[in-house]
């Protein structure tokens, strides 16, 4: 890991570190833990009151208490690991001890009280010396790419408060990208951990299913939503999904091994073959400006001698026809996955009038079948024949990574939209059936239980970032990472172009 060569002269400095950096100058005695939690907590209260990113944040007193019980284990000689003495925000819809897990979504009769235990990955986070400060915000549910909930309020993006963060990882990202936290955690099922990282011009990665264990709830099915890393380097990046990742007995389809090589995954490629799927040949609808940037993306790894292929349509297997199947195949996963897991709040009058439309659309769906109203409830066999087709998704993909190493995608079918909407009711001309068919572009990793990397694809004539999806073979996190070391070695987006939050005179 990099090492700062010296004690900074202004201690401000600190939140500019890597997340590498810093670890290495906690360890190197550079810089003490109870002074990068003043820096961070300063960073906090000078610019999240203006993007409302980190919630429930702990008491200052309390926090720098922990900080110094972090210096008396150095002094003894005792180091946790690579993030001792990391402030660490968990998105709220992850357990932390001693904190509430609210998932932004308001019970007016009763309080929230605080977790007894940490969830898996939160567990081996805190093992490895980070300390708690408080929780990301994130949707009601963590349903909707918009970071909005009655809770906590609205996450603004830091390149125009005007402007949505996305979600459901909304909080983390905007977190990141100001230097709050030096990496976070986030959950993605549909493009929360790609979205967000996309509009805020830093990485995200959506690992292979499996690589980060989650307990709880049901364990066999549901195999849709994933934890995983937010940085603003793939060293950092890989860095945290290697204290994430491993196998866990409490969640039975985890796999095995120890996770990550962290250097391998940082070894810069010098070529591979990428196939660009654009906007699938027009199947999904896309603002001009996101093609714009990525196509000029796209361009510039052919520069970096990558092989680059342009593909118009998914590849057809078996039962799987290409990309006009995609929509009713992800409806069927996503009504049984979120409507199955919130019915319960359907099911009692009193958390059923809360719930917002997002969340209804969600359960109705599932109680009701894809037609809506009347067409009767989901089955086990509609569920069994989407699998069928999900499966020969998959295997269109073998044979197209036989030929291949990368595919790629945007990151979302439209530039961060005003902070005001609640999601897009048209993209390109064309009405988006639901609150999500923005973000269509979304689901091909998630259903291929894929590694999926967000990495910084450039800026629009709006001043706006937007990301590239880069999916890989199945497992193959490391090679996904790799590609993005060496983006980042030709780019190095997040700090040519910060927010212009960061600077002095862009916080007045």
């Amino acid at each position: 890991m990099t090492k700062p060569a010296t004690r900074p002269d202004d201690l401000r400095a600190i939140v500019d570190w890597s997340a590498a950096e810093l670890s290495s100058a906690i360890a190197g005695g550079h810089v003490t833990c109870v002074e990068v939690m003043a820096a961070y907590l300063d960073q906090i209260e000078r610019l999240n009151p203006r993007v409302n990113a980190i919630v429930a944040l702990r008491p200052r007193a309390e926090l720098l208490a922990e900080a110094a019980e972090k210096d008396a284990l150095l002094a003894r000689g005792e180091r946790q690991g690579w993030m001792h003495g990391f402030p660490h925000a968990v998105k709220d819809l992850a357990d932390v001890a001693g904190l509430p897990t609210t998932k932004g979504f308001h019970r007016p009769f009763e309080s929230v009280p605080p977790a007894t235990s940490d969830a898996i990955f939160v567990r081996r986070i805190r093992a490895a010396g980070a300390v708690f400060v408080g929780k990301t915000n994130t949707p009601e549910l963590g349903l909707g790419s918009h970071t909005y909930n009655p809770v906590h309020g609205v996450t603004r993006n830091p390149y125009d408060l005007g402007r949505t963060a996305g979600g459901s990882s909304g909080g983390a990202a905007v977190a990141v990208a100001l230097h709050m936290v030096p990496v976070a955690d986030g959950s993605d099922f549909m493009g929360s951990l790609r979205n967000p990282p996309g509009w805020t011009n830093v990485y995200g990665l959506r690992p292979s299913f499996g690589r980060v264990p989650s307990g709880g709830g049901e364990l066999f099915v549901s195999q849709g939503s994933v934890d995983g890393p937010i940085a603003r380097t793939p060293l950092d990046l890989a860095l945290l999904l290697g204290t994430m990742a491993g196998y866990d007995a409490q969640a039975p389809l985890s796999l095995d091994g120890p996770g990550i090589d962290v250097a391998t995954a940082c070894q810069p490629l010098t070529g591979g073959r990428v196939v660009w799927f654009r906007d699938l040949g027009g199947y999904l609808p896309m603002e001009p400006e996101v093609l714009e940037v990525c196509d000029a993306a796209v361009d510039r790894l052919a520069g970096l001698g990558f092989d680059v292929t342009v593909r118009g349509d998914l590849p057809a297997h078996g039962t799987f026809r290409g990309s006009a199947d995609l929509w009713e195949l992800w409806r069927t996963y996503r009504h049984v996955l979120a409507g199955g897991v919130n019915q319960p709040l359907y099911d009692d009058p009193r958390t059923r009038a809360m719930l917002k439309p997002e969340a209804l659309y969600e359960i109705e769906g599932l109680l009701h079948g894809l037609d809506g109203e009347g067409a009767g409830p989901i089955t086990a066999g509609d569920l069994l024949a989407a699998s069928a087709r999900r499966s020969d998704l998959y295997r269109g993909f073998l044979d197209l990574f036989e030929t291949s190493d990368y595919a790629l995608l945007p990151t979302a079918q439209v530039m961060p939209f005003d902070v005001e909407t609640t999601w897009p009711r048209h993209v390109a001309g064309r009405t988006m059936s639901s609150y999500h068919r923005w973000m269509e572009v979304s689901t091909i990793g998630t259903l291929l239980g894929a590694p999926t990397l967000a990495m910084p694809a450039g800026f629009g004539r709006s001043g706006l970032p937007i990301g590239l999806q880069v999916i890989g073979p199945n497992h193959a996190d490391t090679a996904v990472l790799r590609l993005a070391a060496s983006w980042h070695a030709a780019t190095a987006w997040p700090e040519r172009r910060p927010p212009a939050l960061l600077t002095r005179e862009g916080s007045v």
